[in-house]
């Protein structure tokens, strides 16, 4: 009984990383976008998106997904999407 918990968990939180990990490349997607679309950001604002996506991208393809999740999510902060 204990093993099937256990067993359970392991394949929820194994399912879990993969729906996570799938939200990096639609949020490089929408971010991409919103670069081209919006004028509304300083020079600075701007240089910081690409700064956090591009870091974003790099953790996304390393594997180190919780990163790169983190960092594309400051960058659609400021973008506000």
């Amino acid at each position: 009984m204990r093993k099937t918990k256990v067993g359970i968990a392991l394949a929820l939180a194994a399912m879990s990383l993969t729906a996570y990990a799938g939200s990096c490349p639609m949020d490089m997607k929408a971010i991409d976008a919103a670069l081209t679309s919006n004028t509304k950001l300083t020079a600075q604002q701007t240089a910081e998106v690409k700064k956090l996506r591009a870091e974003g991208e790099a953790a996304h393809k390393s594997g180190n997904h919780a990163e790169s999740v983190q960092k594309l999510g400051q960058a659609k902060q400021i973008l506000r999407i």
